[in-house]
């Protein structure tokens, strides 16, 4: 089994991710920014399993070499990367109302820092002939669709739409896949949720009836980083339901 390194892993949407790499037998290395009890929590959790979990600022570069330092010292080989960490401000605002510091903030966490974890893991999959990358964008990122009062953070995600797809193409040769899933509107307690309890609930909003969940993204994540998906390089995936997440709250 394989070494995944999966940033801000221990809430949200990442959670499930990590279940399901741990699940499926592979040792797992996760980040936490300022929430230490929920990454105690999280280690007791899965404590019959092969977890390291690390605290890491995604926006600062130092703090993710030291992390992946450790992550390989204490499991060897990074065979996958999920940038799964993505800061978003959630107050509505147009881009002339956001502070350099929220522009800063969206664009070294979303892009950034997926730069830095690349030229950290890459070489070592070169080496080996193997790797999977995915990273996260939003429902339309592929068009570069515009999305009103959250510019900082779609420009982020749309540079990083190109990142991921010239690093599948450049890095194909070497058995490396680089692909983008798109979560729709994933809110609330459905980030940790699991597919059967989303089906408890009826969603008007959602086409297909029910809310997205973290196990929506994590079965998708898990799919594109097995060996077997090796076709599927340079993708970005919607996993939205059929919602249009970008104009349901103009």
């Amino acid at each position: 089994m394989g070494h995944a390194f999966i940033s801000a892993g221990t809430k949200g949407l990442g959670m499930q991710v990590v279940k399901a790499f741990l699940d499926a037998g592979h040792r797992v290395t996760t980040t936490y920014f300022r929430d230490e009890q929920r990454a105690k929590e999280i280690k007791e959790q899965y404590a019959d399993k092969q977890l390291l979990v690390l605290q890491a600022d995604v926006c600062n570069k130092h703090d993710l070499h030291n992390a992946v330092q450790q992550a390989k010292t204490h499991f060897g080989t990074i065979d996958y990367l999920i940038n799964n960490a993505g800061p978003f401000i959630f107050e509505r605002k147009k881009l002339l109302d956001h502070s350099e510091k929220e522009w800063d903030q969206m664009v070294r966490g979303n892009l950034d820092s997926v730069y830095h974890l690349l030229t950290l893991t890459v070489p070592e999959m070169r080496q080996q002939q193997f790797g999977r990358i995915v990273t996260y964008g939003f429902q339309g990122a592929n068009t570069a669709a515009g999305w009103v009062n959250r510019s900082a953070f779609s420009a982020a995600k749309v540079g990083l739409v190109s990142l991921t797809k010239t690093i599948a193409y450049e890095e194909a040769e070497n058995g490396i896949t680089s692909n983008m899933v798109c979560p729709g509107d994933i809110v609330g307690e459905m980030k940790e949720a699991t597919i059967s309890e989303s089906r408890q609930f009826e969603d008007a909003k959602t086409p297909i009836g029910r809310s997205g969940t973290g196990e929506d993204i994590a079965r998708t994540v898990l799919f594109l980083c097995h060996e077997d998906s090796d076709m599927i390089t340079g993708n970005v995936m919607d996993i939205t339901g059929g919602m249009d997440v970008i104009h349901q709250n103009r």
